[in-house]
């Protein structure tokens, strides 16, 4: 009978002892988790406070160098959500293949439906993009260096008018019949007075009866604007012609 009550004495022992090693392990595994939360946690914050930096960085550089085409600052504050937007986008996905492939057909049914109208407002979001990816994959400094030099370059360009012509950009609008066709029939006047043209826009005036052509010129050195009017108008039958700044 001793023996009976020893050995289950001993056995419930044994199961505290294995309750209190399991508890005691399921505390540390608690511990360890609430650590990497915490960590993940601070590192995300870590990102997206980066990530917005960076990004006002990117659109105040962006404000400097805009020339040439409307100013939207609306545009200014998309660089800066999608900055930060792509960094959290980057801390969800982590090393987890499914969700970066469930993001990628969520994000396809996106359709983006405004023309941009300067092809260098593309180049800025992909550099907004670009810090916000380096961001949310950890490399900080990384993000930090590409900002500071890619816009360091970006500024040198601008300064050095790299690719610009010398001439000044100018608007065109030229009157024409209703049954004149435009295409290209000012191309030889053109070639001979400007650097630089493009049809921007073409709308009906006078009742219908007319076409108004708007385009974006820019003037051969010395050529002055009464020659290049005069030239024009031998072509629209004397209609009106104008040209002025851009705004």
């Amino acid at each position: 009978m001793l023996n009976l009550l020893f050995l289950f004495a001993y056995k419930r022992l044994i199961l505290q002892l294995r309750r209190i090693k399991m508890s005691q392990f399921m505390n540390e595994i608690q511990s360890v988790t609430d650590l990497t939360t915490k960590a993940a946690v601070i590192e995300g914050i870590i990102a997206i406070l980066l990530s917005f930096v960076l990004s006002l960085v990117i659109t105040y550089l962006y404000r400097k160098t805009h020339k040439n085409g409307r100013y939207s600052q609306s545009f200014v504050h998309t660089i800066i959500i999608m900055s930060v937007v792509v960094a959290v986008i980057m801390i969800v996905i982590g090393n987890n293949i499914a969700v970066a492939f469930g993001l990628v057909g969520a994000f396809s049914i996106i359709r983006f439906r405004s023309a941009m109208s300067d092809p260098k407002d593309i180049a800025f979001i992909f550099f907004g993009m670009a810090a916000g990816i380096a961001c949310g994959l950890g490399f900080y400094l990384l993000a930090v260096m590409f900002t500071i030099i890619l816009s360091i370059l970006i500024y040198i360009l601008y300064l050095l008018d790299y690719g610009g012509l010398k001439s000044t950009y100018k608007s065109l609008r030229i009157t024409i019949p209703e049954n004149m066709h435009y295409e290209n029939v000012f191309d030889e006047i053109f070639e001979k007075y400007l650097d630089y043209y493009q049809l921007k826009q073409v709308e009906t005036t006078n009742l219908g009866t007319m076409y108004q052509l708007n385009y974006l010129i820019a003037k051969k050195e010395g050529i002055p604007d009464k020659e290049l009017i005069d030239a024009i108008r031998a072509k629209n039958a004397n209609l009106k012609v104008s040209i002025g700044m851009v705004n």
